[in-house]
């Protein structure tokens, strides 16, 4: 991890390390994957998820260590939710539909998240050395929420994730991980881009399930 921890190249001024460019790589490739509804995304985002642990761990951001922990369970629950349609669907596109969130829901995630956020934000205040508890909260309750609603392909996880990254861009440059921040720069691109390319998609299972059976019916 000492290895992976040194200095690859200087940008800037700014020194990246090994660690933090493998997860450029991986948490680009992921959330484009994602975007494209690729199965393959989930074990790359399991890659980034590892790389992030130690690159946050380091730079004492312990909740969004933590969080990629969170993110690992999730990811292997994704990437069997994402696959469980048919086979040769592992590294494929996704079967599983497209869906929305109902208010009940989506009021009770959020709920869950603001009251996740206020407890781990009191906690990284009280007992770490942490000088962003509350942006690391609110990152490491709102990314649960946006993930939860990723592997049930739910459409509104876009927006939780655009909430994520313009929090997160901010909190990464503070902390001089400028290539992170500009991942997560790229990350609220993407996910404008995933946004619509999702809302086509939903479109088009609304026409297609609404085109009349063409199968011949028996007399």
């Amino acid at each position: 991890m000492q290895a992976l921890s040194h200095t690859m190249v200087t940008i800037g001024g700014q020194p990246i390390s090994w660690i933090e460019a493998f997860g450029f790589a991986t948490g680009a490739l992921c959330v484009w994957g994602v975007a494209r509804e690729y199965s393959w995304n989930w074990p790359v985002g399991l890659l980034n998820n590892l790389a992030f642990l130690v690159l946050f761990a380091g730079f004492g951001l312990y909740a969004d260590a933590a969080l990629q922990i969170a993110f690992f369970a999730l990811g292997v629950y994704g990437w069997v939710k994402w696959t469980r349609r048919g086979r040769g669907r592992v590294l494929g596109a996704s079967a599983v539909p497209i869906r929305r969130t109902g208010r009940r829901a989506a009021i009770c995630g959020v709920a869950i998240a603001i009251s996740a956020t206020v407890v781990i934000g009191l906690a990284l205040d009280t007992w770490t050395d942490s000088v962003v508890p509350w942006p690391d909260a609110f990152i490491l309750a709102f990314s649960l929420l946006a993930t939860w609603g990723q592997a049930r392909k739910v459409i509104e996880q876009w927006w939780v994730w655009i909430a994520v990254d313009v929090v997160s861009i901010p909190l990464y440059i503070s902390k001089g991980l400028w290539l992170t921040a500009t991942l997560y720069t790229g990350f609220l691109l993407l996910c404008f881009y995933g946004l619509r390319r999702w809302l086509r998609e939903e479109r088009a299972q609304d026409a297609t399930a609404l085109e009349p059976d063409a199968t011949p019916v028996p007399a």
